[in-house]
């Protein structure tokens, strides 16, 4: 089950900086759900939760 939150809430909850997740949008690496009322992009925190562990197993 995917659990899509704001890219702030993000941050809180996995660590990652908003900038990293912008970055990781513009290159492909981490989908866009949509975006809130701030313009802020929606992602699934499973998703960068799978980036960072293919990060740490590299």
């Amino acid at each position: 089950m995917s659990r899509l939150v704001d890219t702030a809430a993000a941050a809180l909850g996995t660590g990652v900086k908003p900038a990293t997740m912008r970055k990781w949008l513009q290159r492909g690496k981490l989908t866009k759900h949509g975006h809130d009322y701030y313009g802020r992009a929606i992602v699934d925190l499973d998703e960068i939760r799978a980036i960072q562990r293919t990060k740490d197993a590299a």
